[in-house]
């Protein structure tokens, strides 16, 4: 994977997922962050990290459940939240914080 950073600091905001292959709710999250992308195209980038495979970096950030979604822009954090979200719900959300 790339390094976090690289991956947050660019000016296309960036929803960071942070979620665990047992996690049911992420599961139900999944198809939601699918839509949510065909819904803002190009202008939010989604990435998923797997706090298992990325167990320092989850802890960094104070990630304590999944999922857990943060969303970056230059490098700092614009929002964060646990737990399942509609697209719709997320599309709201983001729509304030940025322009999609």
């Amino acid at each position: 994977m790339a390094k976090f950073s690289d991956l947050i600091a660019g000016q296309i905001p960036t929803l960071i997922d942070f979620s665990a292959e047992w996690c049911g709710p992420c599961q139900m999250l999944k198809p939601e962050l699918e839509k949510l992308a065909s819904m803002v195209e190009e202008k939010v980038r989604i990435i998923k990290i797997d706090v298992d495979r990325n167990t320092h970096l989850a802890g960094q950030l104070g990630v304590q459940g999944v999922p857990t979604l943060m969303l970056y822009q230059n490098g700092k954090l614009l929002w964060r939240s646990s737990g399942y979200q509609t697209a719709q719900q997320l599309k709201v959300t983001l729509s304030q914080l940025v322009s999609i």
